[in-house]
């Protein structure tokens, strides 16, 4: 049988349930439906619980598409595995089966595994057809390796789970089951159980610091960005996301349009002393107000003068954050990740070219969420820890503290340099 996808995205998941209901699958999603008729032979209980998990993920998504997004992923891998592999239920599962499960997550069949992102449905004469390039595990190349080898093929062979996955997985199984117990689907949640006695996952008894841009390579980013936007105007947006995720610690999707949120320039405010403040819709559809620093506002006068706008914004100003070039709109996140990439790379070829191949080597790595560590651990040791909780979003100050102040690891690797070999 082959391996077909479950669940469209989070625009379609009701529409896609309704018809799961109502029995017009076939009419929608004529490959899916295929699938469960055959699947009901052996497991006659799937297309219920393929109802119940798609409305516990729709209340998922309401919360936020990401949580949507790697619970779909999750849940729709465990589905799969119990009615293909195992031949039961979801809710019929055993602690043994979901031993199992987790032995095939850390090493799956490898006609399990893809090389490359897929969507899982491709609309065709109006019907969605789950789209056979689709494979529920998905093998990828470190990023640094593509930069130095754009031509460097992925293979099967290559995929490796994270521990960030790993945990992931129980996180969405466990919330599953939970919601299961709630609505008496089920009378048993033995993930916990699991977790706690998986031999893949690694405990981690020291803090590790966030992955950040060091000093030279911030200024080579910001340097070279800056010196393309005085010659290409372009570049000004550039200019403007880099230092604006930086120097004010937002996440990408805190700068990109969402249907909950559509960034504009009149988020920026002053107050009657004259302190400037940005108003983020963040993570958990909560709202903030993050201070601006006067050495920011050089990058917002210089970046609205490049759009032909006054050098501050207005309270009532309702042009966007930040504008496409072709066509209108905020931009997307995938977009801001693209140009924040391009800055990376021209800062890649300028150390290079410098003589600092290690440092060039390290940025390859480097992703957007970099720039949110950056600013945060540089400033982790001159403001107090509830200013900066408040300022990242955090909800909770320890959350900052496990995260960015790393004063005893730092003085312990300064300790350790007089070390002899």
């Amino acid at each position: 049988m082959l391996i077909t996808p479950l669940i469209d995205t989070f625009e379609n998941i009701r529409s896609q349930r309704r018809a799961l209901k109502n029995n017009e699958l076939v009419n929608d999603y004529p490959q899916l439906h295929r699938f469960l008729t055959d699947i009901s032979v052996t497991v006659p209980t799937a297309r219920d619980e393929l109802s119940f998990v798609m409305e516990f993920l729709y209340l998922m998504g309401r919360k936020s598409n990401g949580t949507y997004l790697r619970f779909r992923n999750e849940i729709e891998r465990w589905c799969l595995f119990c009615w293909q592999h195992n031949r039961k239920g979801v809710f019929e599962a055993t602690r043994k089966d979901i031993e199992a499960y987790i032995d095939f997550v850390y090493q799956p069949d490898k006609k399990w595994i893809g090389t490359s992102v897929q969507q899982r449905f491709i609309t065709k004469n109006g019907q969605l057809i789950s789209n056979v390039k689709w494979r529920p595990f998905v093998a990828k190349l470190a990023k640094s390796l593509i930069k130095k080898d754009p031509l460097k093929v992925v293979t099967v062979d290559e995929y490796r789970p994270s521990q960030e996955s790993l945990v992931s997985t129980f996180t969405a199984m466990s919330v599953l089951y939970q919601h299961g117990q709630m609505e008496e689907i089920c009378d048993k949640n033995y993930v916990p159980v699991v977790k706690k006695s998986c031999p893949y996952l690694i405990k981690q008894v020291q803090r590790k610091t966030p992955d950040t841009l060091s000093q030279l390579q911030w200024e080579y980013v910001l340097g070279i960005t800056k010196d393309c936007a005085d010659e290409i105007p372009k570049f000004e947006r550039n200019l403007f996301i880099i230092a604006t995720l930086k120097s004010l610690y937002l996440r990408v999707s805190e700068l990109s349009e969402h249907p909950k949120w559509c960034p504009r320039m009149s988020d920026f405010s002053v107050d009657n002393d004259g302190f400037w403040y940005l108003t983020v819709f963040g993570k958990g559809n909560k709202i903030r107000d993050v201070t601006v620093p006067p050495a920011y506002m050089v990058y917002l006068k210089r970046y609205r003068l490049s759009r032909g706008l006054s050098a501050l914004p207005s309270p009532d100003e309702d042009t966007s954050m930040l504008n496409k070039l072709r066509g209108h709109g905020n931009l997307t996140a995938r977009q801001i990740r693209r140009i924040v990439e391009e800055s990376f790379d021209l800062a890649i070829k300028a150390l290079q070219k410098d003589g600092f191949e290690d440092d060039a080597n390290y940025l390859m790595a480097a992703t957007t969420h970099w720039l949110r560590h950056t600013g945060a651990t540089e400033d982790a040791g001159s403001r107090p820890l509830k200013h900066l909780a408040d300022e990242l979003g955090h909800a909770s100050s320890e959350t900052t503290d496990k995260n960015y102040i790393q004063s005893n690891i730092k003085d312990r690797a300064r300790s350790g340099q007089q070390r002899k070999v």
